[in-house]
């Protein structure tokens, strides 16, 4: 199937470069300064349930594949596989500021530390790498000032904000102002996919001063399906960042599970994903 022509996006563009597709956002490709990226399931060397591009280490994959699968996307994306800098995520809300001196954590060198759902920088040469398979990539960038973020945003760190937690990091470390900061949220499992308990929602239930009717659903019998990046919306601009300085993602991964790894729509057998950002 042409998957140039079956993917649809008004936000977001599904790049094809040497045989190694990846997605870019229309609002952050136009900042100059930076370069993104966020990864597919395809165009890598993994096979079996990992087939083909898979980015996480430690799923069962070889590191061998791991590795070219990352050497492969950088390539085709534009990135310095020297320059990659990964987090360490545990669905919580550690927010870790790195530079060049971290260039290589969690790809060619160990992890030197074992919770970090979000990263910071304002050094060029330093490619941020966060993961995914349904939760939410919050991308950050700062045009002022040159400071870029990316953060994980599974429900636990949705519901713990997250987002506020990155763009407080933002501000007291690099004098951010909220109004300067562009902001794109997804691709993630979204609200026509997404259906949660009672014990998952009652978290989101608790964040009374947001809207709570845009994202969360009931459905009856205890269940409900909750919309994460409509909840991360609210969330970035209750800490100032204007609606306009954020795009939303219009691309599920569960429902696109043929182009991007969903840990739902594969039951667990999978790969991972990767959102990318640097400076240039």
């Amino acid at each position: 199937m042409d998957m140039d022509k079956k993917f649809k996006s008004s936000v977001m563009k599904l790049n094809n470069i040497g045989g190694t597709p990846y997605l870019t956002y229309n609002s952050l490709s136009a900042v100059p300064f930076i370069n993104h990226a966020f990864s597919t399931r395809l165009g890598g060397v993994s096979g079996g349930e990992f087939s083909t591009m898979n980015l996480s280490f430690g799923r069962g994959d070889s590191d061998e594949n791991v590795t070219e699968n990352y050497r492969r996307i950088c390539d085709s994306a534009g990135f310095e596989y020297e320059s990659l800098t990964a987090s360490a995520q545990d669905h919580h809300t550690v927010v870790r500021c790195v530079g060049r001196e971290n260039r290589g954590v969690g790809i060619r060198k160990p992890r030197d530390m074992q919770s970090v759902d979000a990263l910071v920088t304002n050094e060029s040469g330093v490619t941020l790498v966060t993961y995914y398979a349904d939760c939410t990539p919050l991308f950050f960038v700062d045009t002022k000032r040159r400071v870029i973020a990316l953060a994980h945003a599974g429900w636990r760190g949705t519901a713990a904000k997250i987002g506020s937690e990155v763009i407080k990091t933002m501000r007291t470390s690099y004098s951010c102002e909220p109004e300067d900061i562009l902001c794109a949220i997804g691709p993630a499992i979204s609200r026509c996919c997404y259906e949660v308990d009672e014990d998952c929602c009652k978290h989101f239930k608790a964040l009374a001063e947001l809207d709570r009717d845009k994202f969360i659903f009931p459905k009856g019998g205890g269940k409900y399906m909750l919309d994460l990046l409509e909840a991360n919306r609210q969330i970035i601009m209750s800490d100032g960042v204007p609606a306009k300085n954020i795009t939303v993602s219009d691309v599920c991964t569960c429902c696109n599970s043929d182009l991007l790894w969903s840990h739902r729509a594969t039951g667990g057998k999978r790969g991972g994903m990767a959102a990318f950002m640097c400076i240039r």
